[in-house]
């Protein structure tokens, strides 16, 4: 069983472990980001409903199961961009009491250690990533945000234009859902996205949409310090003798098994960083992705 040595190792290349490689990426560290999938293929069936929604060309077809035994059917996408190779791409921010100790019905949600005003500056960084339209000042239970969204409000289809005027009338506040795609309205000539009937749920053909592969893992995966490995499995994390650090990652990739560490020139401390460490994350809570990373 062979092993290689990096700074830094996320596994998974969602809506977290994506966004972070390319923030990362700048920092000149040795990066390997692990993916159990593939790259999507780009094909006619990208557009097939039938394919898409009727088979698992696009989902795997892994079982998982609840406390009490029932068969739960999931529906996970394992390539490269995670479950946001399928969403619909709408990235509201979380509000202010999200973040608060909150009492629902089944239970209390507790309080969060960090506040939005936190994570607001990271929000304008990853709307400005992930290419988010929208414009503020529309929803009522909007958080405040220091800056306004990069990029303008999609325009409605003319029967959902209608719908807002007349909702607008009887005294209500519709607003443009935030949403994350490459779309230039103004000069549709140079717009990416072509404004297709076959968005949310589907892979896009185009690569118009903003998911994490084509807004974070692409721009990064050429430069010298980024691997990354695709089809690669993760089986489990290697610790210290006492259990406290995470020391590597071990991983099958193509019935192989290879360990990959964290390392560092002094004695270390590991991390596991889940998502909530990704500034995304408060806005795409899609997939669980983690970063092993070794500091001083």
């Amino acid at each position: 069983m062979s092993s290689e040595h990096y700074d830094l190792i996320i596994i998974g290349t969602g809506a977290g472990g994506g966004t972070l490689a390319y923030r990362m990426a700048r920092s000149g560290k040795k990066i390997l980001i692990l993916e159990r999938g593939p790259f999507l293929p780009r094909e006619k069936d990208n557009w097939n409903t039938k394919v898409v929604f009727n088979s698992d060309r696009y989902h795997n077809s892994e079982v998982w199961y609840d406390r009490d035994g029932n068969e739960l059917h999931p529906g996970m996408s394992y390539f490269v961009g995670g479950n946001t190779k399928v969403y619909g791409a709408a990235l509201f921010r979380l509000r202010e009491k999200d973040f608060e100790k909150y009492q629902h019905r089944d239970g209390i949600s507790p309080e969060w250690p960090l506040k939005y005003r936190d994570f607001e500056p990271y929000y304008v960084q990853a709307e400005k990533l992930y290419q988010v339209h929208g414009k503020s000042g529309q929803d009522p239970t909007e958080p405040y945000r220091s800056e306004e969204f990069p990029y303008p409000a999609v325009s409605h289809e003319s029967r959902i234009q209608e719908v807002s005027d007349a909702l607008v009338i009887k005294g209500l506040h519709p607003y443009n859902t935030p949403v994350g795609i490459h779309l230039n309205e103004a000069q549709r000539y140079l717009s990416t996205c072509i404004r297709c009937n076959t968005c949310d749920g589907y892979p896009c053909l185009v690569q118009a949409k903003s998911d994490a592969e084509v807004s974070a893992v692409r721009p990064v995966m050429e430069q010298n310090n980024v691997t990354l490995v695709t089809e690669a499995k993760v089986l489990k994390l290697h610790t210290s003798p006492s259990g406290r650090e995470v020391t590597g990652v071990e991983v099958e990739i193509q019935g192989d098994r290879k360990v990959f560490l964290a390392t560092s020139l002094r004695l270390p401390v590991v991390q596991l960083i889940p998502p909530s460490c990704c500034y995304v994350l408060p806005m795409t809570p899609i997939r669980m992705d983690w970063a092993i990373v070794r500091v001083n």
